[in-house]
């Protein structure tokens, strides 16, 4: 067991608040591992507690209980939500892990331990002290200098269920290690495991919102298809993989191949995080395209209208935000329409144009049309027509489409 420090700042999150009111609280599985490699991803931190139940609902008003399978208890912040496992921690916060073992807190067939030996990574909320007891260091560190590691599936705790270990494993392959498909289809030793419980819809959201925020989506998701977690629970997205792509106008495959190559060329934020919006979007643009029909020269066509709606059905069943969904719809709807910026008057183009999301349509277009390898030139020409609108909606002396107001006419006043 290793032990080593960092500086990481809890103290206004749910386990800051435990901490100081005594109780034992570690961060664990992805929450410790991104706090060492320093990325803070929004929306879901895993907590481990010495509190019980009943501890946590006398320090947390609101707290909710999401279901076993997931958590003991959670608590909804400004920053997301925070899942608590409760256990006996008799070495308590102050016995600097103590009571981590290589045999893991949990004991074997426990269903709160960890699926891998890799997720077995602990931090301590008081200290900021890093354990490690199944000896995750060397991995970690090459995973800091995007390396490829040897991680094998062979450990994977004894009495953890398929659907659980194939969700963890998609969720490691996307966050931390760029590895190639044939590594991933390689890698399979989940068809031994006993299938379990189906995921709950906070699973499901949790599982694809944490693969859509990390660096390689694509992975993760190539993962789950080929193991059938797609088919049987997200099948709006399986059918993508059945619809072929004309050669000429995209080379990287069908409109799954499509669809996984535009996550390539998202930008990441500082702290190494990928918009989820903009993330949903990329996954559901071409969502409309199995049900759309060739009207003339036209192979999918309506694809954009009909995607919108298949999209909030598939965001709404897995009860994302009514905010996102209407952000992400707005994405899919519009997702043609910077194509055609240049040659539309400004009577067809400014209400879409004035939109705050219309940056992010513009960076959809971005990645939709980098991933077929058709070079920006498209893209670039289209930003110029969105640069000049904003610098004409700003003149005061000119109105949006940049003509000259006339002198006996008052600034135009926006």
């Amino acid at each position: 067991m290793v032990e080593f420090g960092a500086a990481v700042d809890t103290c206004n999150s749910p386990p800051g608040v435990l901490v100081r009111r005594g109780f034992p609280v570690y961060l664990w599985g992805f929450s410790a591992i991104d706090a060492y490699l320093g990325r803070f991803p929004a929306g879901e931190t895993l907590a481990l507690t010495g509190a019980d139940t009943a501890d946590l609902a006398r320090v947390f008003e609101e707290l909710r209980y999401p279901g076993i399978d997931l958590a003991d208890a959670a608590v909804d912040w400004e920053e997301g939500v925070c899942y608590f496992r409760c256990a006996e921690l008799s070495g308590g916060s102050a016995g600097g892990g103590a009571f981590f073992t290589n045999a893991g807190i949990f004991p074997s067939g426990d269903g709160r331990r960890p699926s891998f030996g890799f997720l077995e990574f602990y931090m301590d909320c008081r200290t900021g002290h890093f354990i490690d007891p199944k000896g995750n260091y060397f991995l970690l560190r090459q995973c800091l200098k995007e390396a490829q590691p040897d991680l094998r599936t062979d450990n994977i705790n004894p009495g953890i269920e398929r659907c659980r270990a194939l969700m963890d494993w998609a969720l490691i392959l996307a966050r931390y290690f760029p590895l190639d498909e044939t590594r991933l289809r390689g890698a399979d030793l989940f068809s031994e495991l006993a299938e379990g419980p189906a995921p709950g819809i906070e699973e499901q959201r949790l599982l694809l919102t944490g693969i859509l925020t990390s660096r390689n989506p694509g992975a993760g998701l190539e993962f789950l298809k080929d193991n059938g977690f797609i088919h049987d629970y997200w099948p709006e997205l399986a059918v993508l993989d059945d619809v072929d792509h004309s050669k000429e106008f995209h080379p990287e495959g069908n409109v799954w191949r499509h669809t996984l190559e535009t996550f390539r060329y998202r930008k990441a934020s500082g702290g190494g995080i990928y918009d989820l919006r903009l993330s949903l979007g990329l996954l559901l643009h071409d969502i409309g395209k199995p049900m759309a029909e060739t009207t003339g020269s036209r192979r999918f066509d309506g694809h954009a209208e009909i995607g919108e709606r298949q999209a909030r059905r598939f965001l709404e069943r897995l009860e994302f935000p009514a905010a996102l969904i209407s952000d992400v719809c707005y994405l899919v709807r519009n997702h043609m329409f910077p194509a055609a910026l240049p040659r539309l008057p400004l009577i067809r183009t400014e209400e879409r144009m004035s939109s705050p999301l219309f940056p992010v349509l513009m960076e959809l277009y971005r990645c939709d049309e980098s991933s077929s390898f058709k070079g920006l030139d498209a893209y670039y020409e289209s930003s110029a027509a969105y640069q000049a609108y904003l610098r004409h909606r700003r003149n005061p002396y000119r109105t949006a489409d940049g003509k000259k107001l006339g002198n006996n006419r008052k600034p135009y006043v926006r």
